[in-house]
């Protein structure tokens, strides 16, 4: 019988995205009332007249939110920088006596370039909004929240304020759905200044993952942390890494709980009954059968019709589909995407750069059953120091600490190094060298000021992302790619001509030298494809289950596109893509299915992405799992379905090797033998489900079927 998962702890689970917040501008009711100065309801105190925070990422300074409340308008200034990007947010907010805005003016640049305009206004009974979606309004018989798309994170203070005030700290939103905000606990900090006091929140229901969030006494905002990043008041920073824990723990209870809820686990063998298993080695579905779990492994697989045995659990396959588990190969793990990808049907992730201490007590949690989540294989990241790093795993200085970091990542726990943009590219074979001594792998970007064909040359084994190889064939001399120039300057793809003995060198490099490539389609096409008002083209099959939030979001343009012939030449860069790697499979090059993207659904678009460059649905299933086992060394354990194996796999209805599609409407997965059912998972998260989950029994010692 099922086993009880023993977990006691409360909590709710992480939402802080500092790139792109979804925040809330709010209407009042149908007799505007005056507006009133935001200082005077942030406190008395005339120090908060004027607030100023630091951004941090894993403890480095990247950037500030300054604050200045005056003659009833409160402005907003926020920026950061990680990685060579960030956000540049001026805000002008106005208020109304019953502490709802009024007017909301947002302008700037999101992460990747896109130009934010957004404006809100109530007057009267009427609210209306301009954003990035589009424009909206709305007649109102009593006062209700708007969501803004672009707002910094200082309107977190906002809505906070005003769902304290309400009686259920619960209210409606526009243009849809419901926020909440719960009390953690109390805390007391220690700042430059001295102690004080202060409450953590969690506010949730606009995307998958609630937000945390510390105010102080006066109901001043203090601190928004997560695991990775936190945005602390002015003098108590050295509370950054207490409070980014605190993230930690909030949202590993609060998944805790969930797994407590959606994990089965039985006593007893399960018999998984009228299967159709996908073998890779045909690339075809098989006879029906039944396949026995027992533990985390493949027992038995059995005729669909052999008589159950008692105390059993029989799963009714209801004659769908068996798939081995699928392999997100450029994921970076956190713990709002491990059982997103668990429901997906991706039980595997290599990790391509992480916050070490972070990842590792997330991957014990996940052996341990604490917490769902895939199994992770590690990648080293290893950046130079520069204004544009990214501010992750091992920073160096010089050849002799990059390869100190080199040796740091040996010993087994790390598949391999990967090498990033703002590396000193003449340190890069000395590094290989070290890696391929200790037995790591290397991948990486390019560094800036180098290109793909160097890389070779100097003995990468694999080239992360496609835009890095193809870069090397559009850039001029001295360009930068630390900066957003490495996404922006995709733009000059379509001048390329596939016949051009530039590209026929580096795919030439490749192929003698054996260097496999993770193309990361979907990312790309997210950034080439994306439009404003537009849903865009990777989340068109999945976006209407999601949260209005993240619905929104969808519509939103990433990059900056200013112009028509802007329009025409980011759109046209992606088939440039496509023709790209379809060059290099014909050529034989590896290709590895990753998205960068947090893998889930993503992934899923990722494969399908695939279609357009040849592969058929059955070869990419065999891709997926038994290739990417094989690839990484775990094709003895994992990547099919057979007697011995750990039980790794999903269910689905349909055939999926004759529409990939099928593998959007996974039933149930099983992975390291826990059983899972979407369609317990995502309401959970807020998202509707796409399947019903299939019937399950338990037979008693006297029952037999």
């Amino acid at each position: 019988m099922e086993k009880t998962m023993k977990t006691t702890r409360l909590g709710i689970r992480l939402g802080l995205i500092l790139v792109a917040l979804v925040f809330l501008a709010a209407c009042s009711d149908s007799n505007p009332p005056p507006e009133t100065s935001l200082a005077e309801e942030v406190s008395s105190d005339p120090v908060l007249l004027k607030e100023s925070f630091s951004v941090l990422l894993a403890g480095t300074l990247i950037g500030k939110l300054e604050v200045e409340h005056d003659g009833g308008e409160t402005r907003v200034d926020f920026e950061f920088r990680n990685n060579g990007r960030g956000p540049t947010i001026k805000e002008k907010l106005s208020l109304a006596e019953n502490g709802l805005p009024s007017s909301w003016t947002i302008e700037g640049s999101t992460t990747f370039g896109n130009k934010v305009a957004e404006h809100f206004i109530h007057a009267g009974s009427k609210a209306s909004w301009q954003d990035t979606t589009g424009t909206g309004s709305a007649t109102l018989a009593e006062p209700r929240l708007y969501v803004a798309q672009e707002a910094s994170p200082y309107a977190i203070w906002v809505y906070a304020k005003a769902l304290l005030a309400d009686e259920d700290h619960s209210m409606p939103v526009l243009p849809g759905g419901t926020l909440r905000i719960d009390t953690m606990q109390q805390l007391s900090l220690k700042g430059e200044a001295g102690d004080l006091s202060a409450t953590a929140y969690a506010l949730s229901g606009l995307s998958l993952n609630p937000t945390y969030f510390l105010l102080d006494d006066k109901q001043a905002l203090v601190a928004i942390i997560s695991p990775s990043f936190a945005l602390i008041r002015e003098g108590f920073e050295a509370e950054d890494e207490r409070l980014r824990g605190l993230a930690t723990e909030y949202s590993a209870q609060r998944f805790e709980l969930i797994q407590e809820k959606v994990a089965h686990n039985f006593d007893n063998p399960v018999r998984i009954r009228n299967v159709r298993i996908f073998e890779p080695s045909t690339q075809e579905l098989g006879e029906p059968v039944s396949v026995i779990v027992n533990g985390n492994k493949i027992e038995k697989i059995t005729a669909a019709d052999a008589p159950a045995l008692a105390g059993e659990t029989v799963i009714d396959g209801a004659g769908g589909t068996l798939v081995a588990g699928m392999y997100e190969m450029h994921g970076h793990v956190g713990q709002n995407r491990g059982l997103l990808n668990i429901a997906a049907g991706v039980t595997s992730v290599r990790d391509m750069g992480n916050n070490n201490k972070v990842l590792s007590g997330l991957i014990e949690k996940i052996k341990s059953g604490r917490l769902a989540g895939p199994r992770v294989t590690r990648s080293g990241f290893i950046e130079g120091k520069s204004p544009y790093s990214s501010n992750n795993g091992i920073m160096v200085s010089t050849q002799a600490e990059a390869l100190d970091a080199v040796r740091a990542y040996s010993g087994g726990e790390y598949y391999q190094i990967k090498i990033y943009n703002s590396m000193n590219p003449e340190w890069v074979p000395a590094m290989i060298a070290e890696a391929h001594a200790q037995g790591l792998k290397v991948a990486g970007h390019v560094p800036a000021f180098s290109n793909a064909n160097a890389m070779i040359a100097a003995g990468y084994d694999e080239l992360t992302h496609i835009n890095q190889v193809m870069l090397g064939w559009v850039l001029e001399e001295g360009e930068d790619t630390r900066t957003l120039l490495r996404l922006t300057a995709l733009r000059r793809l379509p001048a390329l001509e596939m016949d051009d003995p530039k590209i026929a060198v580096t795919i030439d490099a490749m192929v003698a030298s054996n260097v496999a490539i993770d193309p990361t389609l979907a990312i790309h096409e997210a950034l080439l494809r994306s439009r404003n008002g537009a849903v865009t083209p990777g989340s068109v099959d999945f976006i209407e289950h999601m949260p209005v939030g993240i619905q929104r979001s969808a519509k939103t343009a990433w990059a900056d596109i200013a112009t028509p012939e802007d329009d025409k030449a980011y759109w046209q860069a992606f088939d440039k893509i496509i023709e790209t790697v379809k060059l290099m499979r014909d050529k034989g090059i590896m290709l590895l299915p990753g998205t960068d993207l947090g893998g889930s659904f993503y992934y899923h678009r990722e494969l399908e992405l695939y279609q357009l460059v040849g592969m058929t649905p059955a070869e990419i299933l065999k891709w997926a799992t038994y290739d990417m086992a094989a690839y990484l060394g775990q094709d003895e354990v994992l990547g099919s379905i057979e007697v011995g194996k750990y039980a790794d796999f999903f269910l689905i209805p349909g055939d999926p090797t004759k529409d990939l599609k099928a593998i959007k409407t996974i039933s149930m997965v099983v992975k390291d033998g826990t059983v899972y059912f979407p369609s317990e998972i995502y309401p959970e998260l807020g998202i509707r489900p796409f399947v019903t989950a299939p019937s399950v029994q338990h037979l008693e010692a006297k029952e037999l079927l």
